[in-house]
């Protein structure tokens, strides 16, 4: 708790930071701004800083007082192509850009734990790393910055990684969740163009008509879902985009639909994508229509380590409070690319809630929406949350590497396959 009451203390110099980030948003991989900004605010700390060379990223590695491995904390950086519609006094003065998703408090939250982290430099057993990202609203930031070699930035692969993601609609401000195994879905996207020949409306007969087999294309796949695939290892598929056509009484050459695909495994993800394609490939061939598809992979299932995720809520009940953690029932259908990350090394992703006061969390807009609004009071709530992931997961490192550990006895935070 120690850690939540200096937090608080940092709670303006961290909330000027958020508003600053909130009014000018940066897109994707390219953020200049926010990355100037994420420097300043390190400044004085000590820390090893580089920037990314295909992203405008940040790492800082801050060094430990004694010997011990590094760990891994994330923040992404980015925002989204929305129409901020809060009518916040901090909101965003760029048209079509906000922080819908509650980056800005991912960003200034991290740079709240390296002060706190610096401030305890001689107690960390170890190092660690800072890890501000940009693009992970679907451009795949932090694949790239692990290419670019974050997880061994302190001269050695990190043995642990963590981070958190704010909600504006579920939970109060400063309640934290998390649970083992899946946390967030996989995320594919899928685009389907389907070719006939176009003619005249009134005479159909004469030509191929690509309307009828979309329709019938969007409509199976649903019922694939319901039939084919299991119901504790679940699916979604969401066809969000359909065209086809210029007027009512012209028959088109093609059409196209676009849908998003989440599943929770990848032997779920394999098999919807299987059954995806045999569905379409084999109605376009009852209808005498060909059919392209593009089936792109973006993220995979954010999966959390066992043990990691039992450290995580016990760290936070200690940080937080033991009435504000729990284990989340189920995972969320969303995606992470910090997914990436823990396909690399063990780590747990945990929920932060961040509804205003005032507001009730059950009805909040929601992330992404452009009424989403978040509170500035969960940001100590993040930066302590984030350091004491470290400063415990540290130390546990250190308990187990002592002489008097039984090294026959497998402690809870050995990597589950």
């Amino acid at each position: 708790m120690d850690l939540l009451h200096d937090a608080h203390a940092l709670a303006p110099v961290l909330t000027a930071l958020r508003h600053s980030l909130h009014r000018e948003p940066e897109l994707g991989l390219d953020l200049p701004l926010t990355q100037s900004k994420v420097i300043a605010a390190l400044d004085g700390l000590g820390l090893e800083i580089t920037r990314g060379r295909a992203l405008s990223s940040v790492t800082a590695v801050l060094r430990g007082g004694r010997p011990g491995p590094a760990v891994l904390l994330r923040g992404d950086m980015d925002a989204l192509p929305v129409q901020e519609d809060t009518g916040v006094p901090y909101a965003s003065v760029l048209d079509g850009r906000m922080h819908a998703c509650g980056h800005d408090l991912h960003t200034a939250g991290l740079v709240g734990a390296a002060h706190l982290l610096a401030a305890r430099r001689e107690e960390l057993a170890g190092d660690v790393v800072l890890m501000f990202q940009p693009g992970e609203e679907g451009q795949g930031g932090a694949k790239i910055m692990i290419d670019e070699g974050v997880l061994d930035a302190a001269g050695e692969r990190v043995v642990a990684a963590y981070a958190l993601h704010v909600v504006s609609r579920g939970a109060p401000t400063g309640f934290a969740a998390t649970r083992p195994g899946p946390m967030l879905a996989a995320s594919d996207t899928v685009h389907v163009t389907v070719r006939g020949e176009g003619g005249h409306g009134s005479s159909p007969h004469a030509a191929v008509d690509p309307v009828p087999a979309l329709c019938a294309m969007v409509t199976a796949l649903q019922t694939l879902v319901t039939r084919e695939i299991d119901i504790f290892d679940p699916a979604v598929v969401t066809v969000g985009r359909l065209e086809a056509g210029t007027a009512a009484n012209v028959i088109p050459e093609s059409g196209r639909f676009s849908a998003t695909v989440r599943t929770f495994s990848e032997a779920s993800r394999t098999a919807v994508r299987a059954a995806f394609e045999r569905t379409v490939h084999g109605i376009a061939a009852a209808h005498g229509v060909g059919a392209d598809i593009d089936y792109v992979h973006q993220y995979p299932p954010t999966v959390n380590h066992d043990g990691e995720a039992a450290f995580a809520l016990d760290a936070a009940r200690d940080v937080l409070g033991a009435d504000r953690v729990f284990p989340a029932p189920t995972p969320l259908a969303g995606s992470e690319d910090f997914s990436f990350v823990l396909r690399e090394v063990p780590g747990a992703f945990l929920g932060l809630g961040a509804c205003p006061a005032g507001t009730d969390p059950a009805t909040a807009p929601m992330n992404h929406s452009p009424q989403a609004v978040y509170d500035d009071g969960a940001l100590p709530h993040a930066a302590a949350l984030l350091a004491g992931l470290a400063l415990r997961r540290l130390a546990h490192a250190a308990a187990d590497s002592s002489p008097a550990a039984v090294p026959s006895s497998p402690t809870a935070l050995t990597p589950q396959e």
